[in-house]
């Protein structure tokens, strides 16, 4: 008669593609019922899965089919996006479960547009997710959601509404001040405005929180790391060797302050003529890949340079909201679940319930 351990030694050979591991190593497989020749399994995943879901109960199934022919195999998988632990020691925020750094060492490559996608890929997976821009200089995010000339609303005259627009709650400075109006701040201002747009903020049991930094390794970049409390980040790069040579530097102050690394996304990886088809490496090939090695992370995946992407941004609607049957939406969404598997494998932050202690004299 098949037995527990067998199955689990056979599943432990099954590696998953969006956790890179299997179902045993991630500790996924909560419950095994064998009854006769039916063997039931309960699997929680800490991340959102929306059409994976199905994908992974078929795929495991026919695996233990496969492998024990006699059987008949039914798995029942649901996720929980838990609270992780942030290296940092900074004090959790209470309505956010995971802070997640999108950053670049330089500008131009991107970050911005990748950061607002991926978060509409999270939310389309089925998270409850929030945008902070992080870019007192040049906020974007308030275009890119559709959100120009938006104001938030206080109900109490010292915290902040987040402006919601596609599901995705969101601030920026970019609400708070006119468009035309320059930020002539010295660092120390522009960091102080950084810690209040998120500590003011009343975001709403949110599973991930994405900050869309500025390029560069400054104040801003430091204070985020030190006195909020960032998750994990994400580096976002072009092919080209200068912006690889920064996202180094991006690399480098993260693993100084302790915040892990998740991977890397490469973007404008390749362009296709919309004319004749003929595809071209413009910003050079491979570099993506390259610097995942030699920082030892994974490559989350790599974007095109399309014009669909910066027109679709450009007009309020990203990609994924704007055209979510693309191949361009699904490599957000790959990408986005990559990001989400991955951090799910990281230490769980323990917060622990106190029970009420109630004194009675009589």
């Amino acid at each position: 008669m098949l037995t527990e351990q067998q199955i689990h030694d056979a599943l432990s050979q099954l590696k998953l593609s969006q956790l890179d591991t299997d179902l045993i190593s991630a500790k996924a497989l909560k419950k095994t019922d064998i009854d006769g020749n039916k063997v039931i399994l309960t699997i929680k995943l800490g991340f959102p899965m929306g059409d994976y879901q199905q994908e992974l109960e078929r795929e495991v199934c026919e695996y233990l089919n496969a492998q024990f022919p006699e059987i008949e195999a039914q798995a029942k998988v649901s996720w929980r996006v838990e609270s992780h632990a942030h290296p940092a020691k900074v004090q959790a925020m209470p309505d956010i479960k995971n802070i997640i750094a999108v950053a670049s060492g330089k500008g131009g490559v991107g970050k911005s547009t990748t950061s607002v996608n991926l978060a509409l890929a999270l939310s389309h997976l089925g998270a409850n997710v929030g945008i902070l821009d992080a870019d007192i200089y040049g906020p974007s995010i308030p275009i890119m959601l559709g959100l120009q000339g938006k104001h938030p609303e206080s109900t109490d005259k010292k915290t902040l509404l987040p402006v919601e627009n596609h599901g995705l709650q969101s601030m920026s400075i970019g609400y708070l001040v006119k468009p035309e109006q320059a930020m002539v701040w010295r660092g120390p201002m522009a960091s102080g405005a950084l810690q209040q747009l998120i500590n003011d903020t009343q975001w709403r049991a949110l599973d991930y929180l994405i900050i869309d930094l500025p390029p560069g390794t400054g104040d801003i970049q430091l204070t985020m790391a030190q006195k909020i409390p960032v998750t994990a980040a994400v580096v976002v790069t072009t092919p080209q060797d200068i912006a690889l040579a920064d996202a180094r530097k991006a690399v480098t102050m993260f693993n100084k302050v302790s915040v892990p690394v998740l991977g890397v996304v490469e973007n404008m990886a390749m362009h296709t003529c919309s004319n004749c088809g003929h595809q071209e490496h413009i910003f050079g090939a491979g570099g993506g890949d390259k610097l995942a090695q030699e920082i030892g992370v994974e490559l989350l995946g790599s974007l095109p340079l399309a014009l669909s992407i910066r027109e679709q941004a450009d007009n309020g609607e990203p990609t994924v909201i704007a055209d979510p049957a693309s191949a361009e939406s699904h490599l957000y969404l790959d990408i986005a679940q990559r990001i989400a598997a991955k951090l799910s494998l990281q230490e769980k932050e323990f917060r622990a319930d106190f029970p009420t202690i109630t004194i009675d004299n009589t």
